[in-house]
């Protein structure tokens, strides 16, 4: 186990850790949570040994192996698959010796090599490395692509596979999901819980730590507060010490009066939609948790749009796509004041690619796009924060938007956004991801758009100011549109989705946990024999030879594919059962004393269901894995 025991940590002359103290367990997964710049990177800079204690001690075990994600990469020329091999050294260095030994006829160097890749298991990695990508967003034909081919974003993810290729004895991840869609962070949080090393996660997605980590570290006042439980957990009990804390009332109360009396009003609007009632339950679970989030820096809403015509845009039969290539046919889609629209899709999709159209970024190929005279789009997308002018302040940014403004009133609206002092008049230069993100969404609020298209807009933002950006985005009146990898942004804020697929953009429902089992259900359709393209590339094989094997090969995995639908109703069962505790867990008066025997039964209950689930999920990926495997083979035999 790591030991952290009264430890100083100082940066710049600034104590950021002091008198604080941790033991992390073999097998642990730990979500490690703070304020930005409260030390949870240079906690993690600690554990990597780059950094030395100015006070007390850190115990690592000697034998005990590292791995991280790499910050940076170099546009190498090896290809994709090669990299992430090489974050395997003990296999990348085995596998080099064994081809060296085989330029060479060296028999005994042969031999010495293949004995080793037995004893750390080598024959298998390569395939490891290849199931990393695809689960990573990477098709067949990019794994081959050097290195140097992709941009920043896809290089991230590279890094990510490097990380993951080697079962370390403890995994440090900092924002594993800021380049990831939806698909991969789906696939990440799957592996995760099944990664039986020790983890620590610093993460700004509420619903990536619920489903994976099982213990908080809070950085708070220099020192690190342990929670048992995932972070709603955590949120629940902070919200109960909060309250208990005298100072901290009258602050409290101030800021719970303003939620209640916001939630109130949007709940009254949100009754009127059957689409909405889920949102009207969060809006509820909020309100509890509402102490958890009043000594929160950010304060800011969504003021009412000058105007707001309806329909404010139409869609009729348009293409969009970039020069003779079409990405998108016949988008049909009518935005009115009140659209909550959430894009779903796999990466490369379009979903980005329909952002831009309706944003006016791309002019259509074909078709209608109607916007209304009175429309004005804001519009928040990661491009967006390069083109801010780094020589100038925050104030600056506003008040070319607005240059009758005072400067007062700018800094006043700035303060919301945690702009406070000084901070709102020094240059952007030296901003962080976040603070740059704050800003450009800081300038889209002050402009009062009354249709807001979002494309990723939580990266790089924490996890307070995305409950802040939840809580403006409730009550605002306009329309929106949403691409996000972060589902607690979606659930809360989104009224029904929309599936881009194969060219089309298609109403997918209200329900975003029904994308998961779609995406399940893809990718075993995607697994299976492609009979017509192996009937044809290999045309010399007997048809009725043909036929008969495959159906000796279908009756052979019958009873796999069996076992593969009895899994996936238990995983339905025991997710259900488990999603009724934790919402009864929810609720505040359960943890008074008179109520001290149900909290005692549900924990209990939450306590036997959740290693059930992940046992039967883990089990399910198996079988999922093992029927793939045994399709291709079929596949290979059969070539």
């Amino acid at each position: 186990m790591i030991q952290i025991s009264d430890i100083e940590l100082l940066r710049g002359g600034k104590a950021l850790l002091k008198g604080a103290s941790a033991t992390l367990f073999p097998e642990h997964k730990v979500g490690l949570v703070g304020a930005n710049g409260c030390g949870k990177s240079t906690l993690f800079s600690l554990l990597k040994s780059e950094l030395q204690l100015d006070a007390g001690e850190c115990s690592i075990p000697k034998d005990w192996s590292i791995a991280s994600v790499k910050q940076e990469t170099p546009a190498l020329e090896i290809s994709a698959l090669d990299y992430v091999l090489q974050g395997h050294p003990e296999y990348y260095a085995l596998r080099i010796a064994l081809r060296e030994a085989e330029k060479n006829d060296d028999g005994a160097a042969q031999a010495k090599a293949h004995i080793g890749l037995e004893h750390i298991q080598g024959y298998s990695i390569e395939a490891k490395a290849g199931e990393l990508l695809h689960g990573l967003g990477f098709s067949n034909e990019q794994i081959d692509n050097p290195v140097s081919a992709f941009s920043g974003g896809w290089r991230m993810r590279l890094n990510l596979a490097q990380a993951l290729i080697r079962d370390a004895d403890l995994l440090l991840l900092d924002e594993p999901t800021n380049h990831l869609d939806l698909d991969a962070v789906y696939w990440l949080e799957r592996f995760l819980r099944a990664y039986t090393g020790t983890l620590v996660l610093i993460s700004h997605d509420r619903e990536f730590l619920d489903a994976v980590v099982d213990q908080i570290w809070h950085i708070d006042q220099q020192k690190i507060n342990v929670y048992k439980g995932h972070y709603s957990q955590f949120e629940r009990q902070k919200a109960e010490r909060l309250l208990q804390q005298q100072a901290m009332f009258e602050k409290q109360q101030e800021q719970i009066a303003h939620l209640e009396k916001f939630i109130t009003r949007f709940k009254a609007k949100a009754s009127k939609a059957k689409q909405a009632q889920s949102r009207v339950k969060a809006l509820e679970r909020m309100e509890k948790l509402a102490p958890a989030h009043a000594d929160s820096p950010f304060d800011f809403e969504f003021a009412d749009p000058t105007a707001l015509p309806n329909p404010l845009m139409t869609l009729d039969q348009a293409k969009a796509g970039y020069g003779d290539i079409t990405i998108l046919h016949s988008i049909k889609l009518n935005l009115v004041p009140g659209s909550r629209i959430a894009l779903l899709g796999r990466n490369g999709a379009g979903k980005s690619t329909l952002i831009k159209l309706l944003a006016g970024e791309l002019d259509p190929q074909a078709g209608e796009v109607f916007q209304h005279q009175g429309l004005n789009i804001g519009y928040f997308a990661q491009h967006q924060l390069e083109s801010l002018d780094l020589t100038a302040s925050a104030v600056t940014h506003l008040q070319r938007l607005n240059p009758q403004a005072t400067e007062q009133s700018l800094r006043d609206f700035l303060g919301g956004f945690a702009f406070i002092g000084d901070k709102a008049l020094e240059p952007v230069a030296p901003f962080s991801g976040g603070e740059k993100a704050r800003l450009v969404l800081a300038m889209l609020v002050y402009q009062k758009p009354n249709l807001l298209l979002l494309d990723e807009p939580t990266n790089h933002l924490d996890l307070e100011m995305r409950h802040a950006l939840v809580m403006a985005l409730q009550g605002f009146e306009g329309a929106m549109v949403t691409v996000s990898h972060d589902r607690h942004m979606l659930k809360n804020t989104a009224d029904e989705y929309y599936l881009v697929d194969n060219g089309e953009v298609t109403q997918f429902g209200y329900d975003l946990d029904a994308y998961y089992q779609w995406l399940l259900n893809a990718n075993k359709e995607a697994a299976k024999t492609p009979e017509d393209n192996a009937t044809k590339a290999h045309s010399s094989v007997n048809r009725k030879e043909q036929k008969r094997l495959e159906a000796e090969f279908r009756k052979s995995v019958q009873p796999l594919k069996k076992q593969i639908d009895t899994l996936e109703k238990q995983l339905d069962k025991y997710a259900t059962e488990l999603s009724e505790v934790e919402t009864a867990l929810g609720d505040n008066d359960l943890y008074n004393d008179d109520n001290k025997a149900k909290l005692t039964k549900l924990l209990a209950k939450q306590a036997e269901l959740t290693p059930k689930l992940n046992a039967v999920e883990e089990e399910l990926l198996m079988a999922l894995e093992e029927l793939e495997e045994k399709e291709q083979a079929f596949a290979d035999e059969t070539a």
